[in-house]
């Protein structure tokens, strides 16, 4: 077998394999050069197949990107979801929530830049936005708004507006990802180290429980 066949993929055999190359390419293209900045030629190179292979799995590169969000979107939304579907109680539960969605981040470092880069375009194609909120936010909003009644109905949680509190609890969560090279520049130390990330969920978890948690439990207002 030569060098070509051997870092090459194609559709014969591993179809599978092939789309997934592409996706974990796209991912990284679009998050490094933006939707107009990506080209099809870096992703052919980086998934290792030819460049006509992409246009036979996406139509376009409009196509490709509206995937990618898919991937993106769709990895998170099940971290969530199977964070909040445990049986726990409130506490407990929202405590999952953070870590999951915070290693979710974590562990995919291109995400978060696609997803901050789909909210600043997003006046320029609203109907991809509305897809992904349909899809993917309104799920998540209602799971959350579910978690934020149950626990002030056992009295873990003060009373809260969801419209209001999971946004905010949200950017607590994702702004640190956003904000990682400036604060390597102003502290001089990694912030996306294990160590740091490791630190900053846990003062994650401690701030938003100091918001939401009731002082003591079972008090009511």
């Amino acid at each position: 077998m030569n060098a070509a066949h051997t870092i090459r993929l194609g559709t014969r055999g591993k179809p599978e394999e092939s789309r997934a190359a592409i996706l974990k390419a796209a991912v990284r293209e679009f998050a490094r050069e933006g939707v107009a900045g990506a080209r099809t030629d870096a992703i052919a190179r980086l998934a290792r197949v030819n460049k006509a292979l992409i246009y036979y799995y996406f139509k376009d590169k409009e196509a490709l990107y509206d995937a990618v969000l898919d991937e993106v979107f769709s990895g998170v939304r099940a971290a969530i979801h199977n964070a909040l579907a445990q049986e726990l109680p409130p506490r407990k539960k929202l405590e999952a929530y953070i870590r999951a969605h915070f290693d979710y981040i974590a562990s995919h470092p291109p995400y978060h830049r696609l997803v901050h880069a789909e909210f600043l375009r997003a006046g320029r194609d609203p109907s991809r936005l509305q897809r992904v909120a349909q899809h993917y936010f309104r799920p998540v909003f209602s799971e959350l708004s579910a978690l934020l009644k149950e626990g002030e109905a056992s009295g873990d949680f003060r009373p809260v507006n969801p419209l209001q509190f999971i946004p905010s609890m949200i950017s607590v969560i994702v702004f640190y990802f956003t904000t990682a090279p400036i604060m390597s520049v102003v502290t001089g130390f990694d912030p996306l180290s294990p160590e740091r990330l490791a630190e900053r969920r846990a003062a994650v978890i401690d701030f938003i429980s100091a918001a939401l948690f009731s002082r003591i439990k079972g008090e009511r207002k």
